[in-house]
């Protein structure tokens, strides 16, 4: 074969050649660039509109006069102050690069091929690429019916019935992201208390922060029930460091054991250890940053219905809306330079995801909208 017809990525096992990659929420760079647009509002991406605590910005800050350092691989001053805030013991805490980061690795440490993941329809799109990643197979279960009380949301009932021997793993966002459909706490315990003691139930709790009040579960509670459970968790939602990536995995010290075996040695920066370690510190920026969402879900969930438009219900800080021609919208938005997130890649062509921002950029979106 010559070289010049040579495609050196053909090379790359099956698995990964057939990946679909992740697609990010447009930056407001890119709509720059693309329109020549100066005014512009990103509600895309489920970031924080409020951004980090001025504790987390300070000490980010001193942070960088220590770039030239490794970090600390362990993560002990983060680890040691999110085991005090959880009531859980460091060793059963393993750091990430996000969240995104840590589900990765859990696939990594428990798929094959010739083993399964279960996950449902309308789910996280991280989970069907990190399993295929592996090899594993991913099964896909049916969501809820569109017209069900949590329309698209898990079924429990068929994610159950997916399991077989071969499956290692089961992902359940609660809430769920693109939809912010949730299951409730009763519901998703007696799920975890049927499962078979050979398949890990991956609990992503991304947006648990916004979900007091609306009976959803502080997983972390039911650890000592369920050595098989594994929660995920974040810093880049509620408490405003989506640039910095951190999240971190609780599970029984065991599995964390065998997180850290993949786990790459210096996966969260100086910067991002620093600025956690401080936001933890920061309750009062972090419970205004959530009540401004909840009281803002609310409030433009009513405007839209109002308007006619159909908003599934959300516990996190975003809402989902069936718009029909949802491409026309989302192109008539961003002519407006207001960027919102297309959810055609999780098979919802009509739909469109909203992050919530300040009330100024909600009303901003509400006028578009209903104009």
């Amino acid at each position: 074969m010559s070289e010049t017809n040579h495609d050196p990525g053909q090379l790359a096992v099956e698995n990964v050649r057939t990946l679909a990659p992740y697609v990010p929420g447009k930056p407001i760079e890119e709509l720059q660039r693309e329109l020549g647009l100066t005014d512009i509002i990103k509600l895309a991406s489920n970031e924080n509109p409020f951004g980090p605590s001025p504790q987390a910005l300070a000490a980010m800050q001193r942070a960088i006069a220590d770039t030239w350092l490794y970090p600390d691989g362990s993560g002990h001053v983060l680890k040691q102050k999110l085991a005090a805030k959880l009531g859980v013991s460091p060793d059963q805490i393993t750091l990430g690069n996000g969240s995104n980061d840590l589900l990765v690795m859990l696939a990594e440490a428990f798929l094959a091929p010739g083993l399964e993941a279960v996950y449902s329809q309308y789910a996280f799109a991280v989970y069907p690429i990190a399993v295929q990643a592996t090899g594993a197979k991913g099964v896909v279960t049916p969501a809820l019916s569109a017209d069900s009380p949590m329309p698209l949301g898990h079924d429990l009932r068929a994610m159950a019935r997916a399991i077989t021997p071969r499956t290692r793993i089961v992902f359940i966002a609660n809430p769920n992201n693109p939809t912010g459909t949730w299951v409730p706490a009763a519901e998703l315990h007696a799920f975890i208390a049927a499962a078979p003691a050979h398949v890990i139930v991956a609990l992503d709790e991304a947006y648990f922060e916004y979900t007091e009040g609306l009976g959803l579960q502080d997983g972390i509670a039911w650890l000592r029930e369920f050595p098989n459970l594994v929660v995920f968790r974040t810093f880049s939602k509620a408490y405003g460091l989506a640039g910095v990536r951190v999240g971190y995995a609780v599970s029984h010290p065991s599995v964390a054991g065998m997180l850290n075996r993949v786990r790459q040695a210096f996966n969260v920066s100086v910067v991002g250890l620093a600025g956690a370690a401080a936001a933890l510190d920061d309750v009062a920026h972090l419970s205004a940053a959530v009540k401004a969402a909840v009281e803002e879900r609310a409030r433009v969930a009513a405007r839209l219905t109002k308007a006619g438009t159909r908003v599934l219900p959300s516990a996190g800080n975003f809402l989902m809306v069936h718009v029909g021609e949802a491409s026309k919208r989302f192109d008539t938005l961003l002519r407006r330079g207001i960027i919102v997130r297309p959810v055609g890649n999780y098979g919802l062509p009509e739909h469109l995801r909203v992050t919530l921002g300040t009330v100024e950029q909600n009303d901003r979106f509400l006028k578009a909208w209903e104009a």
